[in-house]
Order: structure tokens, then sequence, then C-alpha cells
């Protein structure tokens, strides 16, 4: 397992959770939730995040269908993505199948008290929990970075 902090994002068409995990790469917490509908200020406010943070990496969610497919938001997501590592480069930035971390966050804060309308950013925020804590536990399990990187092109 590398050793160092890393961001988590999932990318929404409203709203950008992030999280980041201690540099042990053991607990994901929450960090804040990116208005997602100006995309160069989200990006602006994503560099600002890597920049405070200093991870080793960025990982990102990429939204696959339960068969495992790329449909027209995992497209999005990818450009999205492509885009950030440009703006961040030498930091790296990998994408991780995202698949149900969504539903999965709205649940547990639901079970949890959370009201659908208030812990709309909250969920978002838990979404990039999930997929930083599934990142690690992949690479705990495997030795290897997760997901598939993001190559950079100027």
């Amino acid at each position: 397992m590398r050793r160092g902090r890393r961001l988590a994002i999932d990318v929404g068409d409203a709203r950008i959770g992030v999280a980041s995990c201690d540099p042990d790469g053991i607990l994901a917490t929450p960090v804040e939730t990116v208005p997602g509908r100006d995309i160069p200020a989200a990006h602006r406010r994503l560099k600002q995040l890597v920049e405070e943070y200093e991870p080793i990496e960025v990982v990102v969610g990429l939204p696959r269908s339960l068969k495992g497919g790329e449909g027209p938001a995992a497209v999005k997501v990818r450009g999205f993505a492509q885009e950030l590592a440009r703006m961040i480069a030498p930091v790296p930035v990998r994408l991780v199948d995202e698949r149900m971390t969504t539903v999965t966050a709205s649940q547990g804060l639901r079970a949890s008290g959370v009201k659908s309308k208030k812990g709309r950013s909250v969920i978002d925020q838990a979404a990039a929990v999930i997929i930083l804590q599934q990142a690690l536990e992949s690479e705990r399990v495997s030795g290897k970075a997760p997901g598939e990187s993001v190559e950079v092109v100027i």
C-alpha cells in the first residue's frame, strides 16, 4: 500500500462531492461539495483543494451501468477527469468504477436520519467517501493503484 493522502471526486451535474483520506490510506472522510454547473469554476476549486491537500493522486468515480457499460454520463466524467488531470499535473488522476455509490450513500444517510433535501450536498460527499474507501481497499488487496490512469493530453 502506497503511503500518502488521496482525494476522491464524485462528479455530478449539479454538485461534485470531494473526500480525502489520511496519509496511511485507512480512513476516508468528507471534504466539501463543489458546485458543478460552472465547470471551469469547479476545476479551479478542485485545483485549490489539490494544492491544499497535496494528494499522491486524485480518484474520480466513473459511472458505469450495472452491466459495466459506459453511457453519456461516463463520457462526460472522462472529459472532466481529462481536463482536471491537465490542470493538476503532475498529480495523477485515476478513474474508478463507482457503480451504486450514490445509492449506497443515500441509503446510509437516510438510515442515520438525514432528510433528502438537506442531504443532497452531503450525499455527494458521502459518495466520494465510498469511492475512496473502495479504491483504498482495492489497492490494499491487489497491491496496485486502483482503476485506470487518466493520461494528460497537453
